[in-house]
């Protein structure tokens, strides 16, 4: 189903209660990043998920990816090497470069953040009816499927 359109796109209301909507489901990541330990930035954990999907990327791919000067990922990527969440391995192919790789614990901290945020989200979605937590996997499936369509490489580039 889409979203209503007004005369200049989404119909502002429902674009406001999607916001809101999706600021409760980021509520959840936002308590479980609260109650871990070491407690992380959200700079920290965007950068630790990112790692995770793309092991081995170096510092140039860590800032494209977090949309940040290459400094901003170089300070980010100390403070989680300092942490022991990250270390830092030379390239494979250019010894020179650098690759970023999980430590051990910071992949028990991201199971861990998970549980915890899966935790939370069960708590709010037993008060849902059923058919609403369907319309709601339904709803957020698509989503996903369609933000994954935004972030293909378009065809021919590099």
């Amino acid at each position: 189903m889409a979203v209503p359109q007004g005369p200049d796109g989404p119909d502002p209301m429902h674009a406001a209660a999607i916001d809101d909507a999706a600021q409760a489901l980021l509520g959840a990541w936002d308590v479980a990043r609260e109650q871990s330990s070491p407690r992380l930035s959200w700079a920290q954990l965007n950068a630790l998920l990112v790692v995770e999907r793309s092991e081995g990327l170096n510092l140039g791919g860590l800032a494209a990816e977090l949309r940040v000067l290459l400094s901003s990922a170089s300070r980010l990527t100390d403070r989680l090497v300092a942490s022991g969440l990250v270390e830092r391995v030379p390239g494979r192919a250019d010894r020179r470069e650098i690759a970023l790789y999980l430590t051990p614990s910071a992949r028990t901290l991201l199971d861990d953040l998970r549980t915890l945020r899966r935790g939370a989200l069960g708590t709010v979605l037993e008060k849902m009816s059923g058919s609403g937590r369907a319309a709601l996997l339904r709803g957020l499936t698509e989503y996903a499927a369609a933000a994954a369509e935004n972030h293909k490489p378009s065809a021919g580039a590099a």
